[in-house]
Order: C-alpha cells, then sequence, then structure tokens
C-alpha cells in the first residue's frame, strides 16, 4: 500500500504543478561569469552538504528510542521492500513535490513571502506521516530548495537537491542507524 500511495500522491503534485502554468529550469552563475547555466553543481554540493548534517544528526537519535522508532518504521519500507522501488519512488515523490512546492505554489505566493510559505506548507505536509524527524527535515529541505529557487529562478537546483539529499538518505540512514545498535 505504501507504494501505491506514495507514487499516487506523487502524481497528484506533478498534475497540480504541470496544470497551473509554466515551469522554469532557473539558471545559476559560474566562475567565468556566465549566468545562463543549469544550477546542478550548486544543487549537488547544498545536497552533500545537508547529507552529512543528517548524518551526523543520525549519531544523536540513534540513541534516543523515541526518536529512532518512527524513523526506523519509515526506512524499514528500503530494509524489507523493494530497494529499487523505493528508490523510485523516492526520485519521483521528489521531483513531483519540487514542481509543485517551488514550482507552481512558489509562482503562486509572490516574491515577497513564497520561501517561507511554501516551506511551512511544505513541513505541514509531512506530519501525517507520523515521523517527528521527518518534518524536521521537510523544514530544513524546504527553506534550502526554497532559497535555491529563489537564488535560481527555477525548478531544476531544488529538484537536484532534494533528491541528491533524500536519495544519500536512503541509502546511508538505514547503514549508519544500523552499525550504531
Amino acid at each position: 500500500m505504501f507504494y501505491w500511495a506514495t507514487f499516487g500522491l506523487a502524481g497528484v503534485w506533478i498534475c497540480g504543478a504541470l496544470i497551473s502554468g509554466p515551469l522554469h529550469l532557473g539558471s545559476a552563475w559560474t566562475r567565468s561569469g556566465r549566468s545562463n547555466a543549469r544550477p546542478v553543481v550548486q544543487a549537488l554540493a547544498l545536497a552533500t552538504l545537508l547529507v552529512v548534517v543528517f548524518c551526523a544528526g543520525a549519531v544523536a537519535i540513534s540513541r534516543i528510542p523515541a526518536l529512532r522508532e518512527p524513523v526506523d518504521s519509515l526506512l524499514n519500507h528500503a530494509r524489507y521492500g523493494s530497494l529499487l522501488v523505493v528508490f523510485l519512488i523516492v526520485v519521483v515523490n521528489g521531483i513531483g513535490e519540487e514542481l509543485y512546492f517551488r514550482g507552481a505554489l512558489f509562482a503562486a505566493l509572490g516574491r515577497r513571502y513564497a520561501v517561507i510559505l511554501s516551506t511551512i506548507i511544505y513541513t505541514l505536509t509531512t506530519i501525517g506521516a507520523g515521523v517527528p524527524l521527518l518534518v524536521l527535515a521537510a523544514a530544513v529541505l524546504g527553506l534550502l530548495t526554497g532559497l535555491q529557487r529563489r537564488v535560481t529562478g527555477g525548478i531544476l537546483g531544488p529538484i537536484v537537491l532534494h533528491i541528491g539529499w533524500s536519495g544519500s538518505m536512503l541509502f546511508l540512514l538505514p547503514a549508519i542507524l544500523d552499525a550504531l545498535r
């Protein structure tokens, strides 16, 4: 049920974003001063930084059962299910969330409060999962992807950042938590 529900939710985000209007990929500045480069390197660097911070946090949560158990429950989909399918879900859902929250919703909110409001709304959507640390992760990821959207003017940077972080967490977090048992 987890697989179908998550793919279904990604479909809702993607359809909502696509019918909202045009979505722009955005651009980044290069060292040579060009501004028409795609924001891939910057997003990957931010994803790497975020992965390091969250892996360090995993050491702390591994010692607190009330925080570790909901995370373990969520990660069990990857541990005991099909890792390939879960990875595909992570990629499709990451793309869908960014198309919607940093694409359509961000554009609809207006320039002044788009980063903070899209972050709050994105964070609130994760509460239903029942994993407190997922809510915290959504707040941090939402803020960084929102800032990435503002800086680059498009959705490519947030998508790369989101997939880089969530894909890394999928593979690293279970190993870290298992090693610290």
